[in-house]
């Protein structure tokens, strides 16, 4: 466990956005959300995209952020190639 989980609390904590107001945007509780924030559940792929675009839904710059983080070393992989 770990990288989303590591990139969600990054950006929840850079852009000042509460793990409930994302849990609101995704239409979950706010317990799933605190389940990933704090690495004790990953979500699934589907659910990392939706994630993406409810942070995009808050702010299109956290959500960008997620996704650098999330994506990082593979982004930076790719732009080398």
């Amino acid at each position: 466990m770990g990288r989303v989980g590591k990139a969600l609390k990054q950006v929840l904590e850079n852009y000042d956005i509460s793990q409930n107001k994302l849990a609101v945007a995704l239409g979950v509780r706010r317990s799933v959300v605190y389940r990933w924030y704090h690495e004790l559940t990953d979500p699934t792929a589907e659910t990392v995209a939706d994630i993406a675009q409810a942070l995009h839904r808050i702010n299109p710059s956290a959500a960008a952020e997620f996704i650098r983080l999330y994506l990082g070393e593979f982004l930076e992989t790719e732009e080398d190639s």
